[in-house]
């Protein structure tokens, strides 16, 4: 079973997002195993103090290292496996969060994830513990919850037994570096839109083909960043035979 734990000083944002996704299915199929740590029962003193004021000067606060280092301590000692345990930063510095990383991730059995706030975290929690650091877009964000529970979804669902469907998951977009084609459901006729007449004739084979021909052209309209990868893998596996 994979293991993950995410620290935050807000467990309650995790856990309202848990209970309301298909995480909590995911947890209840015993594909993973999911525990909250609040960092602020880390805290210093009687008020639990997680953080303190920037040596040098300068706006923000700093998660402080105690609580963290005793944090990061305790969600290994819970850990059942202990090797090969990822401690993940979400961070600016990191490298671009995307499907491939998920993928790579999805095959790792212990995450712990840290949800950063304020200016950040203090350097020598990174300096021991982080083994990799994910920026999941070029923007600001208020609190590091959001990026985690971004990365806990993506791997989560990629892990064996994780959904129902696997043939979705695999045909989902950026599973080939390919936007995903387009869906439609019944009626088959709404305000004079009606569905591709391709996806009702029951021939497969001509609607893997419409399906490979809009992933392509979705890909190279939205998307021309993703459809240049796209075209150097293909060239690749060309050359390799």
């Amino acid at each position: 079973m994979n293991q993950f734990a995410i620290i935050t000083p807000v467990p309650d944002i995790i856990d309202t997002f848990v209970q309301n996704s298909i995480l909590k299915k995911i947890i209840e199929r015993k594909v993973i195993q999911l525990k909250i740590v609040n960092l602020r029962d880390y805290g210093l003193g009687k008020h639990k103090q997680i953080d303190d004021a920037p040596f040098g000067g300068g706006g923000g606060m700093v998660f402080k290292p105690e609580p963290l280092f005793d944090a990061i301590d305790a969600s290994f000692s819970w850990m059942v496996t202990k090797n090969n345990i990822r401690v993940i930063y979400p961070s600016p510095v990191g490298e671009e969060w995307n499907q491939n990383a998920a993928e790579k991730l999805s095959r790792n059995s212990n995450i712990i994830l840290i949800c950063g706030h304020y200016k950040g975290i203090d350097e020598r929690v990174i300096d021991e513990y982080v083994t990799d650091q994910f920026s999941v877009g070029d923007f600001i964000m208020t609190s590091g919850e959001i990026p985690a529970l971004i990365i806990l979804d993506s791997v989560s669902r990629l892990i064996p037994g994780a959904l129902n469907n696997l043939k979705s998951v695999l045909n989902d977009s950026f599973s080939h570096q390919l936007l995903d084609h387009p869906h439609y459901t019944n009626p088959r006729k709404f305000r004079n839109r009606s569905v591709p007449e391709v996806l009702l004739n029951g021939n497969h084979r001509h609607i893997d083909q419409w399906r490979q021909e809009h992933r392509e052209s979705r890909t190279i309209k939205f998307r021309p960043d993703l459809w240049e990868k796209y075209q150097k893998i293909k060239e690749s596996e060309s050359k390799n035979g």
